[in-house]
């Protein structure tokens, strides 16, 4: 496939080196286009050198070749990363003043942008609209990560893994529009259903749904977390908007970008997430707790970095207190008809295997649909691949054999929609 590997004028550029080198092993012809800017981190030999292919930001180079139209128009897709503020205006108002914006005006096939810029910029109401504005033409804008920034600023805004973007490249080539570049220009809303099941068997509904882990603070710099990476949750998130649904993303920190499409809505502790949660289940159909809530958080946050003491054997004694029970709180109000799923991620101990703490779980909080997952030896956090068991109010239980978190996140719908009601 032809890729156009679009480059911004941010620090994150050399991680674009990174997704260039995966393009290429997996044997994809790459054509690299970055702005002048981004010749500032990343000079044009690297990824000359890289590509295969010369490089330059300006329309006016090789203008018997006419660049500006014939790059965008041979694609099978267009990739971003990192894309800028600055950027990301100029696409959602189709400007073109260098080689980069008049690829995107011309090409007719995929468009992936990758976001990175301070946090800032991101959740400015002109980024916010303009995201949308470039979302409802069918571009796919992924979700920045969250972590830490240039300098000493952490937050969403940081460009996601090389890994990461490569993998959601693929899925939009494999989406069954690659090599399919529509001369017609844009589509309308209703004809965008890029990589969707046919079966909309979620059409209509509003789904919520929790992803990654929640980070409890000591101090300025410290804090209480764990470690989900958010893959199962975002891959829930993913499969429902595939059927159809609108969907509600609460997202802790997570390692994986949130699926495009996905309202998002950010938080880092245990309190915030149940905030956002009971805010976003009110009208919702479905809400899938999927995220992993710390049970308890520090009863006091120093307000200070707290400091080692001269003593060498000296350490701070941290009082720990009980978290809400959001899960317990969704169900106890939940809307008539509304289906609540949990996630149980349990270890046998000498009391009872894993599978007889998650029914006892079920029993206690109520809930429609309990996901429960053996987190034995290290497995499932931080993993592609994962193994499940469905347990179903009504006694059912339902294993799901081993496969990749987002099979698992179909079988979990496949036993969701059943509980819908007309």
């Amino acid at each position: 496939m032809k890729i156009v590997l679009g480059v911004g004028g941010g620090i994150a550029a050399y991680k674009a080196c990174l997704l260039l080198r995966l393009f290429k092993e997996a044997g994809h012809d790459v054509r690299v286009v970055p702005t002048q800017a981004a010749l500032t981190f990343v000079g044009a030999p690297t990824w000359a050198a890289l590509s295969g292919h010369p490089v330059s930001a300006s329309v006016w180079d090789d203008v018997h070749e006419v660049p500006h139209v014939r790059i965008g128009q041979q694609a099978d897709l267009v990739v971003v990363a990192p894309t800028t503020a600055d950027l990301l205006a100029k696409a959602a108002h189709g400007l073109a003043d260098d080689l980069l914006t008049n690829v995107l005006l011309t090409a007719r096939c995929p468009v992936l942008l990758a976001p990175a810029m301070h946090t800032e910029m991101w959740t400015h109401p002109a980024t916010v609209a303009n995201v949308a504005t470039l979302r409802e033409r069918g571009v796919t804008v992924v979700e920045p990560a969250s972590g830490r920034l240039t300098g000493a600023d952490t937050g969403p805004g940081r460009l996601p893994e090389p890994e990461d973007l490569f993998a959601a490249a693929l899925a939009l080539l494999e989406s069954g529009e690659s090599g399919q570049r529509s001369r017609e220009g844009a589509r309308p809303a209703e004809e965008r259903t890029r990589g969707r099941r046919s079966d909309h068997a979620l059409a209509g509904r509003h789904v919520v749904v929790s992803a990654g882990g929640t980070r409890e603070p000591l101090d300025p710099v410290r804090f209480l977390g764990n470690r989900s990476s958010g893959r199962q949750g975002v891959a829930l998130a993913k499969a429902a908007l595939e059927r159809g649904a609108r969907v509600t993303l609460v997202a802790g920190p997570i390692e994986v970008p949130a699926p495009d499409g996905a309202d998002v809505v950010r938080v880092e502790s245990a309190l915030q997430m149940r905030e956002a949660m009971t805010v976003a289940a009110q009208d919702a159909d479905v809400v899938v707790m999927a995220a992993a809530v710390a049970d308890f958080r520090p009863s006091e946050v120093a307000e200070h970095k707290i400091k080692k003491s001269a003593d060498a054997d000296d350490a701070p004694v941290v009082t720990l207190v009980r978290n809400p029970d959001i899960l317990a709180g969704l169900v106890a109000s939940r809307r008539a008809g509304q289906v609540v799923v949990g996630f149980a991620a349990e270890t046998g101990d000498e009391t009872g295997s894993a599978l007889d703490h998650a029914t006892a779980k079920l029993a206690k909080k109520g809930c429609d649909l309990l996901v429960l997952n053996d987190v034995a030896a290290g497995k499932v956090f931080g993993k592609d691949d994962t193994e499940v068991t469905l347990l179903s109010a009504d006694g059912t239980v339902t294993s799901v054999p081993a496969g990749t978190k987002e099979t698992v996140a179909g079988a979990i719908w496949e036993a969701v929609v059943p509980l819908l009601a007309p």
